[in-house]
């Protein structure tokens, strides 16, 4: 069975394998580049009511931080270099979840790559993002993308009941930076925090997600559907 540590530099390795191939292909980059743009700004629609009030901070990290159309190669690349050390430092149960990140980060790489490689033009609209998807399929893997998200969100929401995980985490910052972790402690803390201040409201945040983006999944693949389209996607544009 594979190491914590070989698994996140599988994922790795993967994500850098598919940002090779757009580097040598230029409109191929460009148009992937555009599917995370569209995708960013259709999640902006889509949870637009939870990005104020009392759950800003924690749609504002699923945007941002597991969401965002940032390119975060040389965060990857230190990344990668100190895994094992990372192994070593962190707590089983954050390894766990960070497992669980490196292979969000490489499923959502190859999806967008995907759908990237299907498009005729860099120029994107809700008509032309729903025929990639058909045409790319993949159902499946759609939703283990939202499992991931929620599985991630799920853990955070665990470590707050567990001060002395918390109090580990903050003790971590020093020797994690000093390691070369400082944006997986970043990462870490801000999520820890921002599902701290959810409290009791955490699940019901969650629950927000998991519903949304399973519609918006199913909506995607159904090209019979004459139902009306989620938030994010209406009207077509």
């Amino acid at each position: 069975m594979a190491t914590n540590s070989q698994i996140i530099l599988g994922h790795l390795g993967e994500v850098e394998a598919l940002r090779l191939r757009q580097r040598e292909n230029r409109v191929l980059g460009a148009r992937v580049l555009s599917v995370k743009q569209f995708q960013h700004q259709r999640f902006e629609k889509t949870y637009a009511d939870l990005l104020t009030g009392r759950f800003s901070k924690a749609a504002g990290f699923f945007l941002e931080d597991l969401y965002g159309p940032h390119d975060f190669s040389e965060r990857d690349a230190q990344f990668a270099r100190i895994v094992p050390a990372m192994v070593r430092l962190f707590p089983a149960e954050i390894v766990d979840t960070v497992a669980s990140l490196a292979e969000l980060h490489a499923l959502s790489e190859r999806l967008d790559f995907e759908l990237g490689s299907q498009l005729a033009k860099d120029d994107l609209d809700v008509a032309s993002y729903r025929r990639a998807w058909l045409a790319v399929g993949q159902r499946e893997l759609r939703v283990r993308q939202i499992v991931l998200m929620l599985d991630i969100g799920t853990a955070l929401q665990r470590f707050t009941r567990n001060p002395l995980l918390r109090g580990s985490l903050r003790l971590m910052r020093g020797p994690a930076k000093a390691a070369g972790l400082g944006s997986l402690q970043d990462f870490l803390e801000h999520g820890f925090d921002t599902f701290r201040e959810l409290g009791n409201d955490a699940s019901r945040f969650l629950s927000i997600i998991s519903e949304r983006e399973r519609a918006v999944v199913n909506w995607l693949f159904d090209d019979q559907s004459n139902g009306a389209a989620p938030a994010g996607f209406s009207p077509m544009q």
